[in-house]
């Protein structure tokens, strides 16, 4: 069966591209942006790549085309799909046809972490001798890939609240079939597709209303915004994370790179890793309860978190010249910004020179909806330098004036280098 993906080059759906040639499918693909890392991975896959969307490249016509949700009406490619009347599906709808079935899914969803936690409990998995696939909008650094079948029927996914594509605005994650869910949090982003907060509310519920009642579902205790979602009827398992939760952490280091995991009142565990910040305390905190329903037991899984090495571009340390550290982070939202500068500033301590470079990249950061926000969350760092992108119409120079740390706009990658060179010693 030969299958063409539209929109091949993105993580997820060059992920699944890997994952439906592992299944035996003829792949290939279109994207505008057919470049490495991406590119190299998929043509080393034997997967052809077409670069543009030109209806050429489906013609002789696949079995299927899977389109992907940045494809748009317009594009000659999707234009040719429908006038030709060929089948087609979404990625997530891919997923659930002919990876889900037969599958015990453990999915992590939430505004923050889903990356950073899917890859923790995919490395537990792995760790306890479970061989798990997995589907991660990332690469963990444990495996050198972003996806992969596996070799029993555990899957580990990323679960997004995006929408799914221009025919099916639901978001991705209720195709997954999940019997194992982690809510991280949920907060309002996505503005270009979400009007507020109760929008993605209903989303996660209609995740919800997928789970079966002998799935679970894990989530932080006393986070109102979760509270809500579930109140709105639940059918599965319940186990609470956090403060006054069902799994709980204890003598957690300034930094983060030490605590131990309670379960039920009782040590379950301890965790001595490499990494850090309270974000990723309950990271893994949600990973090694999502692991319990699976069978692994905490002190298996805070075994193997001591061995975890995260996940490229989460506080990636990309080099180290004369005592500098460069690091390369996703963070995009204020919340994941804030939580990753006070994991430094602990680990590093007051006096630290910590310098940030920040581009408001997102949908949802060039709309402008968190800029007030994501000013004061740089509170913790010792100067930020603002990246402004093309596109962006809302006045980031005036609010950088009201930062309170030290506080520049630069629209160019050459001059934030020239600025850091200069000033390295500073």
């Amino acid at each position: 069966m030969h299958i063409h993906i539209l929109g091949i080059c993105g993580t997820f759906m060059g992920s699944l591209a890997m994952l439906a040639r592992e299944l035996g499918f003829h792949v290939s693909g279109s994207d505008e942006n057919v470049y490495p890392p991406m590119s190299t991975q998929l043509e080393e896959q034997g997967i052809s790549l077409f670069r543009g969307y030109d209806a050429d490249a489906l013609n002789p016509a696949p079995d299927l085309v899977v389109i992907g949700n940045a494809m748009k009406r317009g594009i000659p490619a999707v234009e040719y799909v429908l006038e030709k009347g060929l089948p087609y599906v979404s990625g997530p709808e891919f997923f659930s046809r002919y990876i889900a079935p037969e599958r015990w899914v453990l999915a992590a969803s939430g505004t923050h972490g889903k990356t950073s936690t899917s890859s923790m409990l995919a490395w537990i998995l792995e760790y306890a001798g479970m061989s798990p696939g997995f589907l991660i909008g990332g690469i963990p650094r444990d495996f050198g890939i972003s996806a992969r079948l596996g070799d029993t029927p555990f899957f580990v996914i990323e679960a997004d609240e995006y929408d799914t594509a221009f025919f099916d605005k639901r978001s991705k994650f209720v195709h997954y079939h999940a019997r194992t869910l982690i809510i991280n949090n949920v907060e309002f982003d996505h503005a270009d597709i979400f009007d507020d907060l109760a929008a993605i509310q209903r989303q996660f519920h209609h995740l919800v209303r997928t789970i079966p009642g002998s799935g679970r579902i894990l989530f932080p205790a006393n986070m109102p915004a979760i509270d809500d979602v579930i109140a709105m009827g639940c059918w599965s398992e319940q186990e609470t994370l956090g403060d006054k939760g069902l799994w709980q952490t204890d003598n957690v280091s300034k930094e983060g790179s030490h605590f131990q995991v309670l379960y039920k009142g009782s040590l379950a565990g301890t965790v001595n890793w490499q990494q850090e910040g309270d974000h990723n305390v309950a990271n893994a905190l949600a990973a090694i309860a999502a692991a319990h329903h699976v069978g692994v037991l905490p002190d298996v899984s805070c075994d193997a978190l001591s061995v975890f090495q995260g996940v490229k571009r989460r506080m990636e340390l990309v080099e180290e010249v004369g005592g500098i550290r460069v690091y390369d982070d996703f963070a995009h939202h204020p919340t994941a910004i804030a939580t990753t500068l006070a994991g430094q500033r602990a680990k590093l301590g007051e006096k630290a020179n910590i310098r940030v470079i920040i581009e408001p990249r997102s949908n949802t950061m060039k709309m402008g909806i968190h800029q007030e926000s994501l000013v004061a969350s740089t509170g913790l760092a010792s100067e930020v330098i603002w990246f402004k992108p093309q596109g962006l119409d809302w006045p980031l120079a005036e609010l950088a004036a009201e930062s309170p740390v030290k506080s520049s706009v630069m629209d160019s990658t050459e001059a934030i280098v020239r600025y850091l060179v200069d000033t390295a010693a500073a």
